[in-house]
């Protein structure tokens, strides 16, 4: 792989760190509501790549429910998570969508899983169960079920992503109309205060959502598919894994995480499991979101 493509992966996952503390303040601190918070970044996606809105045809159901998985959907349940889950715990538990990748994959797709990445597997799972056993991962434990819950949403929407012939840029387009038109109304429906928190901070809130819809899914995934296209994915997915771990330096750091021995010797375990999963070949699902479940 050119050393170029490498530094812009290192760049890329700098940003996808930088997202999660990000959106840890924007459902914290500024208390925007979570659910809002994400209908509004996908709003921001849909106005940045409107041109790409080209009807997708008779398959349009199938577009709808895969891309608001790998997109809104996710992101939704990661942000409500966030209002509990530090940074650094979110990121290792959302590892786990490797494996469950895999794992959905060897049941909806028959894929076929030989002894390496079973062991890679399992060696993630028990990262990750380590992590959220530490004393720093438990006490954030209600939190880290939606961010679970999310990083098997994405899973999920991964394993049927390769069914979708759609460019990138479309692909994420489609994905914001639809993740929109989903989360304004359970905004709608299940929140409140949306205005108020808003205006409270009104340039902040802009800044996240400029950031998180234009830098972190527009700009970052668009790089990130090109490098794709120019390269393995099997070299690719495991230099993304850098991002939980930028996540961690930046939680403690930024949102002053309490990360523990115990937490750290998880994310290494979790780690080490995905990056041998990601090595290897898959015939079934799109291995560029093996690692990063979500658009």
């Amino acid at each position: 792989m050119p050393v170029r493509d490498v530094a812009l992966l290192v760049l890329l996952c700098v940003i996808w760190a930088g997202n999660v503390i990000v959106s840890r303040i924007v459902v914290t601190d500024m208390a925007i509501p979570p659910l809002f918070y994400a209908a509004m970044r996908s709003l921001v996606v849909v106005a940045a790549l409107f041109p790409w809105l080209k009807w997708p045809g008779r398959d349009w159901w199938r577009v709808a429910l895969v891309t608001t998985s790998v997109s809104g959907g996710g992101f939704a349940l990661l942000f409500v998570g966030l209002q509990d889950a530090t940074p650094s715990s979110s990121a290792i538990v959302q590892l786990s969508g490797a494996p469950m990748t895999v794992l959905l994959a060897i049941v909806i797709l028959k894929e076929r899983v030989r002894w390496r990445r079973g062991i890679g597997i399992g060696i993630a799972i028990c990262g990750v169960l380590v992590a959220v056993a530490s004393p720093t991962g438990w006490e954030n434990s209600s939190g880290l079920l939606f961010v679970f819950a999310g990083a098997f949403v994405g899973a999920l929407g991964s394993v049927y992503l390769k069914t979708i012939d759609l460019s990138a840029l479309r692909l994420m387009a489609w994905a914001g109309l639809f993740s929109t038109m989903l989360l304004f109304p359970l905004s709608l429906w299940l929140e409140s205060g949306q205005a108020t928190s808003s205006m409270a901070a009104p340039w902040k809130m802009a800044g996240a959502l400029l950031f998180s819809g234009l830098l972190v899914s527009v700009f970052a995934h668009t790089v990130y598919f090109h490098i794709l296209q120019r390269n393995e994915a099997g070299i690719v997915a495991p230099i993304t894994l850098l991002t939980p771990i930028f996540t961690i330096m930046m939680g403690a750091g930024i949102t002053g995480d309490e990360v523990g021995p115990v937490m750290l010797a998880g994310a290494a375990l979790a780690v080490g499991g995905v990056s041998v999963i990601a090595v290897r070949p898959s015939a079934t699902f799109f291995k560029g979101l093996l690692v990063r479940t979500r658009i």
